[in-house]
């Protein structure tokens, strides 16, 4: 009999499942459940237990730490004028992995950066197994951003700062400059590196995996900027004196020049030019003959400017007093196998007389009469042969010969300026303590707030006899009488002396010099001027040193409102 369901359909019940069909199902079902544990169990761990992980892999992935550049230190002058300051700019860079290799988008960049085509893509093609390059370095915020605008994929910017120096060639050499990194390399700036740098700070920044930014999330450590270095140079000066040099080093066709001028009441350099000289905001075609800061690194035999410094010494001895007369006829005189000149026949000249004239012979004769080696000590004494302890890089010593196998010739030549080196730093050094009553004043490059203790060196009374010798030196009808200057008075000397080279001394190569102490009644500048191989009508130093002085000088003090002290001798110099 058939069962039928209340449609007419029969039912049927499904087959039993074989025993060994269920139990492979019971262990699929196992492995599947035991399977969902364990992940829900690893979602836990590492959501509950160790949910640091995934944060600290997130954030390897995104989370960068960026440097902020410290802003560099400003160089100011003894006035706080600028001299050195640090200007923000955009260095941009790529990866060369990332950039488009579509020629459209590669030739928008390039004209952007300003550069050829065809040598961003060689350069890119040098670059291509690597994921670092630069763009173009340091430009203004303006010319990077409308780069950026382009959207290029790969180019990324960096904050800079760019050092720019507003005085340009006029003080170049002492400042120094940077490289492309704000890193000093050569003067102040490279002195002091460490001063001026600063610390540069971190910040956190979210970047996607191209390394574009997309959030800055904190600043973890702030920038420290640099320190700020205040000069002793006036920048009224400086310009001044710059102007002058390069006008006397142009008219008479010199190979160069150097001028430094000093603070007699504190020996701080108000001023130091150098000629040739160079732009380091613009260092395309430099020459290197303008690098060097020649008034501190270059040394040459003085000549006739160091006589009255050996004169300080020679009275000092009480041997010769004021009213000596020394016979320098007939105008030569053999020493060993040389034979020393003066420029003419002067027959009989007093102490002050040998300055004025500039006699060779008499101060030979003088220095030879005494048994002791007090010029050369003197002259140590003064600074010369050591180092000015400036700080600058770089500054020479001069040189000053050992005593052991001195000749009379060489004894003689001391005297009057040669067998010896210098550099035009360490002369006006040497002179303030003829200005200071026999004390020596250190040079400063930096300002002072209170003028140092002056070492004393000459005695007092010598060095006031010395002053007043060398005021009678600068007068009408002599030869130092164009530096001059109208309305002051003016203690000063002349020099000239031969270059000397490779072969010995060189014929018709000369130095011209001059240093003056102005005003005499009370002085307040001291000023050494030094063209290097004139090559005009004449060489002389009272014809080409001394009028640069005068001008300069004149100048100087009106600047720094010094009073007149001889008013009644301005019409006479004019």
């Amino acid at each position: 009999m058939t069962d039928e369901s209340p449609r007419g359909v029969s039912a049927r019940r499904p087959p039993p499942m074989a025993p060994m069909g269920q139990a492979r199902y019971v262990v699929m079902l196992t492995l599947i459940l035991i399977g969902l544990g364990l992940l829900a169990g690893r979602i836990v761990d590492l959501h509950v237990i160790d949910r640091n992980f995934l944060q600290v892999q997130g954030d390897a992935r995104t989370l960068r730490t960026d440097p902020i550049p410290a802003h560099r230190g400003m160089i100011t002058d003894r006035h706080g004028e600028p001299l050195a300051i640090s200007t923000p700019v955009v260095t941009l860079w790529a990866n060369p992995q990332d950039l488009p290799k579509d020629d459209i988008q590669r030739l928008m960049l390039a004209r952007a950066l300003g550069q050829d085509l065809d040598a961003l893509n060689e350069r890119i093609g040098r670059y291509s197994e690597r994921e670092f390059m630069y763009l173009r370095r340091r430009m203004t915020p303006e010319s990077a951003q409308r780069v950026l605008s382009l959207r290029i994929p790969g180019v990324h910017a960096r904050e800079e700062y760019k050092r720019y120096y507003p005085a340009g060639e006029v003080i170049a050499q002492l400042l120094g400059v940077t490289n492309v990194d704000d890193q000093g390399q050569e003067g102040l700036e490279l002195a002091y590196q460490s001063y001026l740098s600063g610390e540069p700070g971190k910040r956190r920044v979210i970047k996607d995996r191209r390394g574009r930014l997309v959030r800055d999330l904190e600043v973890l450590q702030e920038a420290q900027p640099g320190g700020d270095l205040v000069l002793s140079i006036d920048q009224r000066l400086q310009y001044m004196a710059y102007r002058e040099l390069k006008v006397a080093v142009d008219e008479n066709d010199a190979d160069g020049g150097v001028l430094v001028m000093l603070d007699a009441r504190t020996g701080e350099v108000l001023a130091m030019a150098n000629q040739p000289s160079y732009n380091p905001n613009n260092r395309a075609g430099l020459d290197p003959q303008g690098l060097r800061n020649r008034a501190m690194v270059d040394v040459y035999e003085p000549g006739s400017v160091i006589k009255p410094l050996a004169m300080s010494a020679l009275l000092e001895t009480g041997k010769f007093p004021p009213d000596t007369v020394i016979d320098t006829s007939p105008g030569w005189m053999r020493i060993d196998r040389f034979t020393i000149r003066d420029v003419s026949n002067n027959g009989k000249l007093t102490l002050a007389g040998i300055l004025r004239k500039s006699s060779n012979i008499g101060m030979a004769k003088l220095t030879l009469q005494l048994d002791d080696p007090v010029v050369p000590e003197r002259y140590r004494a003064l600074g010369l042969g050591t180092a000015p302890g400036t700080g600058f890089p770089g500054e020479a010593t001069g040189s000053m010969p050992s005593p052991v196998r001195w000749s009379s010739s060489q004894w003689a030549a001391l005297s009057y300026g040669y067998g010896l080196s210098v550099t035009a730093l360490q002369l006006a050094s040497a002179y303030t303590a003829i200005a200071n009553h026999g004390e020596r004043l250190p040079p400063s490059l930096l300002r002072v707030n209170q003028a140092p203790v002056g070492e004393p060196v000459i005695r007092p009374d010598v060095a006031d006899q010395v002053l007043g010798m060398m005021d009678e030196v600068v007068a009408p009808g002599t030869g130092a009488r164009r530096g001059m200057v109208p309305g002051y008075s003016v203690a000063g000397k002349t020099g000239t002396v031969r270059k000397s080279g490779s072969a010995g001394y060189e014929e018709n190569a000369y130095r011209s010099s001059f240093v003056g102490i102005t005003p005499v009644s009370d002085p307040r500048i001291i000023t050494v001027v030094m063209i290097d191989h004139p090559r005009g009508d004449s060489y002389y130093g009272g014809a080409i040193a001394a009028p640069v002085f005068s001008r300069v000088a004149g100048s100087a003090l009106r600047i720094l409102d010094v009073p007149p002290d001889r008013p009644e001798e301005e019409d006479a110099t004019q």
